[in-house]
């Protein structure tokens, strides 16, 4: 349950004051007399008593009562208080472990699909430059065949594994 973690933060926090504290009794009173009964919500709206012990013996109390006592009092100060609500630090834990999936999601995302972090220009010019050898060696002619097919062969052979290059020079050499 997280009204015992949050309890702590209410009681010390200045913003619980008597005015809040007498509206969220009032809520549940009011709306779920199951929760809090009248006799219930009159000893904690006893001004005589100090409004943070006041507010220790009503968590106690919805501590007490479970699950559903301690949603409806996060409902209400959730309705009477977004700021008080939104920093709550069952709150803040929450929202960086569900900050923490999302960024690491988009990670594994990003990741999954891009193959290069060049872009898109470096795959045109790659294209590009494809292209147009195999246009030069479609339209170039006999006599541009012979003379650049072998160094081509052989720059392109750089990189290969020592088979493969063995077999593109061989190829380079044949069509001499």
């Amino acid at each position: 349950m997280h009204l015992k973690l949050d309890s702590q933060f209410l009681c010390s926090d200045q913003r619980m004051d008597t005015e809040l504290v007498d509206r969220l009794v009032l809520q549940l009173n009011r709306i779920y007399p199951q929760i809090l009964s009248d006799k219930e919500a009159h000893r904690f709206r006893n001004l005589s008593v100090p409004t943070k012990v006041r507010l220790a013996e009503l968590l106690k109390h919805l501590h007490r009562k479970g699950e559903e006592a301690c949603h409806e009092f996060y409902r209400a100060l959730h309705i009477h208080t977004e700021d008080i609500y939104s920093s709550l630090p069952s709150r803040v834990r929450e929202r960086e472990v569900a900050d923490s999936k999302c960024t690491n999601d988009k990670t594994v995302r990003q990741e999954r699909y891009v193959l290069n972090d060049r872009g898109p220009m470096f795959f045109l010019s790659c294209f590009s430059f494809v292209v147009g050898i195999a246009i030069l060696y479609y339209y170039g002619g006999e006599s541009w065949h012979k003379k650049c097919t072998g160094v081509f062969l052989h720059c392109s052979a750089v990189r290969l594994s020592k088979d493969a290059r063995d077999v593109f020079i061989s190829y380079g050499e044949v069509g001499k």
